[in-house]
């Protein structure tokens, strides 16, 4: 982790310094070559650099599903997601290509076969109705660390998801 006190990152678009505290995520897309997209996530506000960049903003404390994806002539190169809560000015917070000034990674996977299976886990999640975003971090990290074993992650329900609500209500 990396303390920062306090946040003044360079702005990914244009060089200025970024001040508002937001966390800025470097997209491309040119197809069937390099696709990196936003799973789920609020976009505060999005800046187009070309036909093929551009940065979406963040506001401090919300989480977003990062999926980075790039082929060559002989097939796939990489396959990543990554999961990241934004943080607030000050905060310590881990470093991510592409993700400026950084925030708190939740969950990391490589490899196609681990990116398709924690996608079919957001889809899971968002056919209970409950928005991705809106899940308790401590289960995105349970899917992290178990996937990283190679075991199977527990679901998560409707009932989990009551238990960390009113858990955040109550804490400070």
């Amino acid at each position: 982790m990396i303390d920062n006190t306090p946040l003044r990152s360079a702005s990914l678009a244009g060089g200025a310094l970024q001040r508002d505290g937001m966390t800025g995520v470097g997209l491309t897309w040119i197809a069937k070559k390099i696709e990196f997209w936003i799973r789920f996530g609020v976009v505060d506000r999005e800046d187009i650099l070309d036909r093929h960049q551009r940065v979406v903003w963040f506001r401090p404390g919300v989480t977003f599903a990062f999926v980075r994806w790039a082929s060559n002539g002989f097939g796939t190169i990489m396959s990543r997601l990554d999961i990241v809560r934004t943080i607030a000015a000050g905060q310590a917070y881990q470093t991510l290509p592409f993700v400026r000034p950084g925030g708190d990674i939740l969950l990391t996977m490589q490899g196609w076969q681990s990116v398709e299976r924690v996608l079919r886990i957001i889809d899971a999640i968002e056919s209970l109705g409950i928005n991705p975003q809106a899940v308790s971090p401590d289960h995105w990290r349970h899917v992290h660390h178990r996937m990283t074993a190679g075991q199977e992650p527990r679901t998560y329900t409707l009932d989990l998801h009551l238990a960390f609500l009113l858990r955040r209500r109550v804490e400070p």
